[in-house]
């Protein structure tokens, strides 16, 4: 399994998406108001998702 980086947009819970903000040893740190409907889901701005439970969606474009 590869483990997301920083920047990167992943895929968890049922077709969420985020952007990558914070790389921990277990999980990650999303931030979710990448979604357009971010709003509409009355979500936190931010969420812990473990690193079992998301796809990488899109890398982070490397210069």
């Amino acid at each position: 399994m590869k483990i997301a980086e920083v920047g990167d947009i992943i895929e968890f819970r049922d077709g969420l998406r985020g952007i990558v903000e914070k790389v921990n040893e277990n999980s990650v740190i999303v931030d979710v108001t990448y979604m357009d409907n971010y709003r509409d889901l009355e979500l936190e701005q931010k969420t812990v998702v473990n690193h079992k439970n998301y796809k990488i969606v899109k890398e982070k474009a490397t210069s």
